[in-house]
């Protein structure tokens, strides 16, 4: 099957990027400075990601904000215009069947960002719950991802009304005349914007922002060390239909008033089977490890004891260039998840010492006025 390009395809190949497939994608994984540099570089001022092979929606119409409510445990009906909210679509298990971002830009009219590779069931998990409302698959649409500490500095030059946006807020702008909207969001732990842009601009807009000597083009590898950095979960990694929100250390992302004794408890798939997990916690929790030495160790290989006794499984690692060296969360019995706990991930029949450490392995530095 021929893999879909995004918008940017062009500008990658004419910037020397290594591709690779993706959730269906032809994307960069990196371009000829190399992951690493592309990680320190977004820290150090401001990387250019494209991501605009999310899935961009929008659903209107009376009632949108409690047809949401029924299928995420996040307090939409709350939620204020141009504000946006991590949500998480949860099945009858309490299982997760992916997460994405809700921005109200309407009283009853949504924008909704989600992942790649569960766009297509997404959509059709909304699809079959709309009461009435209409839902846009945003399918000539990019979205650019800029990150780092230069990044407000840049779009404060780019943009005005954007640079004065808070963590989790949008706007509509316009930048060279296009019509955009903007988010102060990410996926990197650091300050930064998402743009959703016409596709027909977003190459224009991408070379414009590229001009700026504090920006340079970053690849997949570089995010995905950045949000294992920033302690972020990763659809398929540590969230799946069988992982439930407390188990991912994700008891944040259900709102008060959802939760058992909030104003509007409940009404979202598998709420009782995650309100118990709330009350007797789940057998396992996700936590970071920092690993001994320079040997990297993979998603997938166990976790053990001091007496060799698998406990758990590493689900996403890297090397942390920020932080100094590799790095990983798993997800391994409760008990032993306490911070400086000392454990060992099996890696080709040899044990490498790993200890618990506290989450994010880097500060987060969203900008919240």
């Amino acid at each position: 099957m021929s893999l879909l390009t995004t918008p940017l395809d062009g500008l990658h190949r004419e910037l020397g990027a290594k591709m690779v497939p993706f959730a269906g994608y032809d994307m960069p994984v990196q371009y000829p400075s190399g992951i690493i540099k592309e990680h320190l570089h977004t820290r150090a001022a401001a990387g250019l990601f494209d991501v605009s092979h999310m899935g961009q929606v929008i659903i209107t119409g009376a009632g949108t904000a409690a047809m949401l409510e029924s299928l995420v445990p996040v307090d939409i009906e709350g939620l204020a215009v141009d504000g946006q909210t991590y949500a998480l679509f949860t099945n009858e298990q309490g299982g997760v069947l992916d997460d994405l971002i809700i921005t109200r830009w309407a009283e009853d009219r949504f924008f909704l960002v989600v992942n790649a590779a569960c766009k297509a069931q997404d959509i059709e998990h909304l699809q079959a719950h709309l009461a009435g409302q209409t839902l846009e698959v945003l399918t000539d649409q990019a979205l650019l991802a800029l990150q780092g500490p230069a990044a407000r500095e840049v779009m404060a030059e780019l943009c005005p009304a954007a640079a004065e946006l808070v963590f989790m807020q949008g706007c509509r702008a316009q930048i060279d005349g296009v019509e955009v909207y903007i988010t102060c969001s990410g996926y990197t732990g650091e300050d930064g914007f998402e743009i959703s842009v016409p596709a027909a601009a977003a190459d224009v807009l991408a070379r414009r922002l590229l001009a700026f000597t504090q920006v340079e083009p970053i690849g997949l590898g570089a995010r995905d060390s950045l949000r294992l950095e920033a302690g972020l979960c990763l659809y398929g990694h540590e969230l799946s239909t069988e992982i439930d929100p407390v188990q991912a250390g994700l008891l944040w992302s259900i709102s008060k008033v959802r939760r058992p004794d909030g104003a509007r408890p409940g009404g979202f798939p598998g709420a009782d089977v995650i309100f118990d997990c709330m009350q007797n916690k789940p057998a396992l929790r996700r936590v970071g490890l920092a690993v001994d030495g320079k040997r990297p160790v993979r998603e997938g290989q166990p976790v053990v004891d001091q007496s060799g006794h698998k406990v758990g499984e590493v689900c996403s690692a890297a090397f942390g260039a920020s932080y100094g060296g590799p790095i990983a969360m798993a997800f391994i019995e409760r008990d032993l998840g306490e911070p400086g706990t000392a454990l060992a991930v099996e890696v080709r029949g040899k044990q490498v010492p790993v200890t618990v450490t506290k989450m994010p392995f880097c500060p987060q530095r969203y900008h919240r006025g």
